[in-house]
C-alpha cells in the first residue's frame, strides 16, 4: 500500500529510511524552527554596498542575433502578461498574485513558513504552480532582454515585480520560505537580474541601496545555512541550495557572514556534487532532466566564483567536465537525452526565449568552457546563456583551473556504474538499456520502477518510448502509473511493481539489477551490438533480458523469467507520433519525420495475448508526458499471459528503409 505524502504511515516509512545522523540533524532542525517562530530579525545594517560581478565588456555583443530575437519575443509575451507553466496558461503576469494557484484556484496561506502544509493540494493548491513563478526565472528573461536591447520597460517591470514579491513575502512567512531548492534558485536568479540590469539607472537603488533587498538576501542565506537538505534528501535539492548560497555570497558580499557562507557553500557544493555524480559523469539520481539541472547549477556557481575571483575546488570543475562529456555521449542524433526517471522541467538559470534547445545550449556551454572532443555531436543552434556564462567562467584548460585529466578518446556507450548502455544502429537508431541501480540514496526519490526497460528512437523520434513523469503531488493514481513497471517498456509479474513504493517520493524496497553483457561496439560480429541484464525485484523469480541491434536495423528483445509460475504483462509504449495497426501478435508502425514517411514492424511474443490501449484513465494506461503537467494519449501494447519459468518471450522490431 502506498501512503500519501504527509500521512502518519508515510512519516513512519520515511523515518525508516534515515540513518542516525540524519535523524539527529532533523531533530536539530525541528528545534531551530520552533525557535525561529518569533519575529524574524532585521539582519545586519548594510552600508557602502557595491556590485562588482558585472559582465565583461563584449559579452552582450557576443549574443547571436537569432538567440537575441527569440529572447525578446519571449520577453514581450511576458510583458503582455502571458506565460505557460506545466501546461497551465497564465494571463496574470503583468501583476501576479504570488500565492495563487491558477490550476486549482486555491491560495496558499500566509502563515509561519514551517506551518504551511505544502504537500496538501486541498489546503494549498498545486505547489509546483505556486513555486515556479517565484523562482523569478521569468524575471531573468526580462532582465536579459533589457541587457540586449537597452529598453528600460523590461528593467522597470523587473523592478516592480521584485518589490511586489519582497513586500508580499516577508521572511519566514508563507509558502515561498518552506523549501530550500526554491530559495537557492531564487537567489541565483537575483544575482543574474542584478548583473543583467547593470547600466540601468535604477539597478543600484533596487539592490545595493535597498534595505528591503538586503533583508531578503540576508534571510535567504541565513535560511539555507540553517536548513540544508540532509541524508536521504541530499539529492538535486542540496545542489540548488549550495549553488544559490555560494552565488549570492560571491555577488552580494555585503554581510558579516558572507565569507563564511561562501566558503561553507562552495565546500558543500563540491562534496555534494561528487556524491550526486557517478565517476562516469552521469547523475546518480538516474533521472536525465536532473542531470541537466545539476549541471546548469554547477556551471552557474562556478561562473559566480570566477567572477568574484574566489578559488573553486579543482574537483568541482572536474565533476562538471565529466557530466558534460557524459551528456554528449548519451544524447541521440537530435541531441535529446534519455527520458529516464523523474522530470519536472526544472532549470538552474534561464536567460533564453522559447524554442532554444536546452541540451544543445548545455553542450555549447560545455564546448566554450571545457573544449569539445572530436566525437562530440555537433551543436547547430544558438543561445543567450552560453556567451554570458563563458564570459565569466575561467576556461578549463587555463593553467591552475583544474588538474590534467584524461577524457574519453571515443564516444562512451556503456556506463557501468550507472548501468546505462546506449546501443546505436544504422539509420540513426538509438536504444537505451537500463540495468543500473534503482535510484539514489535510501529513498530513491526520483526513481521509476523501470529495471531492464528499453527506450528506442529513430532519428530522434520516440518509437518505444519512456512515457515520462506528468505529475508529483495531487494526483496519486497518475503518479503511481507514470513511475510504475507497467508504465515502462519492461516486464511485470503478478501485477506488482519490481520495487516497492512507500509514497510519491519514497521507495521502501529497491530492485537490484546487474548487467551481464554490454557490447555496444559490435566489433567482429557483423556490426551487431548486444546487452544483457537481470534484476531480482520479483524474488524468487529472476527476470533477465537480452537486447541485440543488428546492422540490418533489427532490434531483438528476449525476456527470460526463471522461477515459479507467474502472471505476466509485457508492455511496449509507443511514442505519440507513432500509429500502430495491431493484428494478433504483429503491429505495423508508421510515422513521419521531416515530411518523410517511415515504418517498422513489431513482432510480439506469440505466447501472450496482445491488446492496444490508448488514453485510458480507469486505470491509467496509454499515455505520454512530453513535459511536467502535460500528457497526451499514445498507444501502449500490452501482452498478458503466464510464464512457467522455462520459456522465453521474443520481440523483434524491424525498421524499414
Amino acid at each position: 500500500m502506498t501512503a500519501s505524502s504527509g500521512s502518519p504511515l508515510w512519516y513512519l516509512r520515511r523515518l525508516s529510511r534515515m540513518g542516525p545522523r540524519e535523524v539527529g540533524g532533523r531533530a536539530v532542525d525541528a528545534v531551530r524552527r520552533r525557535r525561529w517562530r518569533s519575529a524574524a530579525p532585521d539582519g545586519p545594517s548594510v552600508t557602502g554596498a557595491r556590485f562588482t560581478a558585472v559582465l565583461p565588456a563584449g559579452a552582450i555583443a557576443a549574443v547571436p542575433p537569432d538567440a537575441a530575437k527569440r529572447l525578446v519575443a519571449e520577453a514581450d509575451r511576458l510583458m503582455a502578461g502571458h506565460a505557460e507553466y506545466f501546461g497551465v496558461p497564465r494571463d496574470d503576469l503583468a501583476d501576479p498574485d504570488w500565492c495563487h494557484d491558477p490550476k486549482t484556484g486555491r491560495r496558499a496561506p500566509q502563515v509561519y513558513a514551517f506551518d504551511v502544509p505544502y504537500r496538501d493540494e486541498e489546503a494549498v493548491g498545486d505547489i509546483k504552480q505556486i513555486w515556479e513563478l517565484s523562482r523569478h526565472q521569468y524575471l531573468t528573461v526580462l532582465a536579459a532582454a533589457y541587457a540586449v536591447t537597452g529598453d528600460e520597460r523590461y528593467a522597470e517591470r523587473v523592478a516592480g515585480h521584485l518589490r511586489s514579491w519582497w513586500a508580499a513575502n516577508a521572511p519566514l512567512r508563507g509558502v515561498h520560505w518552506t523549501s530550500g531548492i526554491e530559495l537557492g534558485i531564487r537567489l541565483l536568479s537575483w544575482v543574474w537580474i542584478r548583473r543583467l540590469l547593470d547600466g540601468w539607472p535604477g539597478a543600484a537603488e533596487l539592490f545595493e541601496g535597498n534595505p528591503v533587498a538586503h533583508r531578503q538576501i540576508w534571510h535567504h542565506q541565513r535560511w539555507l545555512a540553517a536548513f540544508p537538505s540532509r541524508g536521504s534528501s541530499a539529492n538535486n535539492h542540496v545542489i540548488a541550495e549550495t549553488a544559490g548560497q555560494s552565488a549570492a555570497a560571491c555577488a552580494f558580499d555585503w554581510f558579516p557572514a558572507s565569507a563564511r557562507w561562501r566558503a561553507d557553500a562552495l565546500r558543500s557544493l563540491e562534496r555534494q556534487l561528487r556524491a550526486n555524480t557517478f565517476p562516469s559523469g552521469l547523475n546518480r539520481e538516474l533521472a536525465s532532466e536532473y542531470h541537466g539541472l545539476v549541471l546548469e547549477l554547477g556551471l552557474a556557481a562556478v561562473a559566480e566564483a570566477d567572477a568574484a575571483n574566489v578559488p573553486v575546488p579543482a574537483t568541482l570543475r572536474l565533476v562538471l567536465l565529466r557530466m558534460t562529456d557524459a551528456l554528449a555521449a548519451v544524447v541521440d542524433d537530435r541531441l535529446r537525452p534519455p527520458r529516464q526517471g523523474d522530470a519536472d522541467d526544472g532549470h538552474g538559470l534561464v536567460v533564453d526565449g522559447s524554442g532554444t534547445d536546452r541540451w544543445g545550449s548545455l553542450l555549447a556551454t560545455g564546448e566554450a568552457v571545457f573544449g569539445r572532443l572530436a566525437w562530440w555531436p555537433t551543436v547547430t543552434g544558438t543561445d543567450v546563456r552560453t556567451p554570458l556564462l563563458a564570459a565569466l567562467v575561467r576556461p578549463y584548460a587555463k593553467e591552475g583551473a583544474a588538474p590534467a585529466v584524461s577524457r574519453p578518446a571515443n564516444r562512451p556507450a556503456h556506463f557501468a556504474d550507472a548501468g546505462m548502455t546506449v546501443l546505436r544502429g544504422p539509420d540513426k537508431i538509438w536504444c537505451r538499456c537500463d540495468g543500473g541501480p534503482h535510484g539514489f540514496l535510501s529513498i530513491a526519490a526520483h526513481a521509476h520502477a523501470d529495471a531492464l526497460s528499453v527506450e528506442v528512437r529513430h532519428d530522434g523520434i520516440d518509437v518505444l518510448a519512456d512515457p515520462g513523469t506528468f505529475c508529483y503531488h495531487g494526483q496519486p493514481e497518475w503518479r503511481r502509473y507514470f513511475r510504475s513497471t507497467l508504465g515502462h517498456n519492461t516486464l511485470e509479474l503478478d501485477g506488482e511493481d519490481q520495487s516497492v513504493s512507500g509514497g510519491p517520493f519514497l521507495w521502501t524496497r529497491h530492485a537490484r539489477s546487474r548487467v551481464l553483457v554490454a557490447d555496444p561496439s559490435g566489433d567482429g560480429d557483423g556490426g551487431t551490438v548486444r546487452w544483457c541484464a537481470e534484476h531480482d525485484g520479483y524474488r524468487p523469480s529472476v527476470h533477465r533480458r537480452r537486447v541485440e541491434l543488428t546492422s540490418a536495423s533489427e532490434l531483438r528483445v528476449v525476456d527470460e523469467v526463471r522461477g515459479p509460475r507467474r502472471a505476466v504483462r509485457l508492455a511496449f509504449h509507443l511514442g505519440p507520433s507513432i500509429t500502430a495497426d495491431l493484428a494478433d501478435d504483429r503491429a505495423a508502425l508508421t510515422w513521419t519525420r521531416d515530411g518523410e514517411d517511415r515504418s517498422a514492424v513489431l513482432d510480439l511474443p506469440g505466447q501472450l495475448s496482445w491488446g492496444a490501449h490508448r488514453g485510458e484513465s480507469d486505470p491509467p494506461l496509454g499515455w505520454y508526458s512530453a513535459g511536467f503537467g502535460r500528457k497526451e494519449p499514445a498507444t501502449t501494447l500490452v501482452g498478458t499471459g503466464f510464464t512457467d519459468g522455462t520459456e522465453d518471450f521474443t520481440t523483434v522490431l524491424a525498421f524499414h528503409g
